[in-house]
Order: structure tokens, then sequence, then C-alpha cells
């Protein structure tokens, strides 16, 4: 599924491309015809006419470049929040005694290690990971662990 904003990112890529090449040839085209010239008075026109123009638009290829891979992000941010946004819960009808429900309600906590949250078992960031493990305690009393914002662990231990 992409967005129109994500297709309409191409065009601005390529011209950023063609425009860094056509003056990348405009500069070897200047560097060419000046190498050829003794003097400098005739060292000019391919400076006025190739070189300077090539090199302001090898600085508008990279301006074009930049904005279309900052637009290319940002359009891809905005796909993934419009899926996890579109992500209705099944109970959505229900009144909001239903809808309130927590996520997970297991009294088992896990880790996974190297991690900085605390989880409930049944939580969807950690249900099925093989690697998870019981949390450790001395983690958690040393404030290395977190509660995790999903399954909020921490109402229990309060």
């Amino acid at each position: 599924m992409r967005t129109g904003r994500l297709r309409s990112v191409h065009p601005v890529l390529w011209a950023g491309w063609a425009t860094l090449a056509a003056g990348a040839v405009l500069c070897v085209l200047g560097w060419y015809g000046v190498s050829g010239e003794r003097y400098a008075e005739r060292q000019l026109p391919y400076l006025a006419s190739c070189t300077i123009p090539g090199a302001a638009l090898i600085i508008a290829g990279a301006i074009l470049l930049t904005h279309a891979r900052g637009a290319l992000a940002a359009a891809r941010v905005e796909e993934l929040h419009s899926l996890l946004v579109a992500a209705e819960p099944a109970d959505a009808g229900e009144p909001d005694g239903a809808a309130a429900m927590p996520l997970a309600v297991s009294g088992d906590l896990l880790m996974v290690p190297g991690g900085t949250l605390w989880h409930r078992a049944d939580c969807p960031l950690v249900a099925g990971k093989v690697e998870a493990v019981p949390v450790d305690a001395k983690l958690v009393a040393g404030g290395e662990l977190g509660p995790c914002p999903i399954c909020d662990p921490a109402e229990d231990t309060d």
C-alpha cells in the first residue's frame, strides 16, 4: 500500500539525479574548454557559460535529492502512522468500559535480554519470543528496567 505522496517523491528524485548529471557534464565541458586556452581572457567564456552554471546545477541537484529523501522518509512515517491508527480493536462497538480493558493481564513478568523494559507475559511485545526470560529483580530494583507502556505492569507493583 503506497500513498500518493510516496509516488510523487520519485519524480523529484529523478529530477535531482538528472540535474546533478547535467551539472557534472557542464563542469567537465567547462574544464575541457578552459584547459585548451592559454590566456585568462579566453578562459572566461568557458567559466561563464559552462563551469558556473554546472556548479549551480550540482548544488540544485543536491538540494533536490535532499528534499526528496526527506519527503520520502516523511511519507513512509505517515504511511506507518496511518496503518497504526487504522487498526481498530475488535470490540470498538462496545461501551467504553469494555474498550478500556488492558492489553495484557498476566501476572508473570518477562524481559528481553539487553532490553530496557519489563512486560507482562502476554504483552504483544514479548508474546511468542523465545528469548524472553523472567524479570531479574535486581535489574528492576536498580532502575535499569522500566515498565512497558503497552501492557503497564507497573500497576501491579504499586
